[in-house]
């Protein structure tokens, strides 16, 4: 059974997550907001819900306690977070991160240039990479509310393909490499790019 973090647990493809780690598998989830009135219908046996900030070190160490996979869905101050996540989970000694950026932090978007808006993911994922956790960055693509499976990747340094993705392809995606944590290498200390093949 893994242990799961889940941080900014009332993202879009956070709450789609959590439907599929209930779903499909035997994980334990912590959930982790700011307010956690939002969540609705969180009544199963496997979920505790935990009000905190990211910002807030000491309450991240405490939630992380025990947790086998972080898996990190937030928009804000995405440099700060992933400085207090790399700490808080050393502190702790876990290891394993999934951690939601944005295509394009590498130029990697045949024909796309992007500007300062991207300079949060960049940061971030310098952070992260700089770490020495197990980490996974996933890019996806623009992000549509279609009900579908269909994704394909690709890694840092090759070029990203296609130009959008669901949702529920992303929360897919970080629930298979989280239940695959243990049992494999897969996809560690790697950058996805995650697109919907054309």
């Amino acid at each position: 059974m893994t242990n799961v973090l889940i941080l900014g647990a009332n993202g879009g493809i956070a709450r789609l997550a959590i439907d599929l780690f209930l779903d499909q598998t035997d994980a334990k989830l912590t959930l982790y907001l700011r307010n956690a009135s939002r969540l609705r219908n969180m009544n199963s046996d496997r979920v505790r819900v935990i009000e905190g900030d990211v910002l807030n070190l000491e309450k991240l160490e405490a939630a992380m306690a025990g947790q086998d996979v972080v898996y990190a869905n937030l928009s804000g101050d995405l440099e700060r977070y992933a400085e207090n996540i790399v700490e808080a989970m050393e502190a702790t000694n876990v290891k394993r991160l999934i951690f939601i950026s944005s295509m394009g932090i590498y130029d990697e978007v045949p024909g796309e240039k992007y500007g300062s808006i991207l300079n949060p993911y960049r940061k971030s994922a310098a952070v992260i990479e700089t770490s020495n956790l197990d980490y996974t960055i996933l890019r996806p693509a623009w992000f549509t509310n279609k009900d579908e499976i269909n994704y394909e990747t690709t890694q840092k340094g090759e070029p990203f393909k296609g130009y959008e993705v669901s949702r529920k392809s992303v929360a897919d995606l970080v629930v298979k490499l989280a239940e695959s944590s243990e049992s494999s290498e897969t996809e560690v200390r790697s950058s996805l790019g995650v697109n919907r093949p054309e």
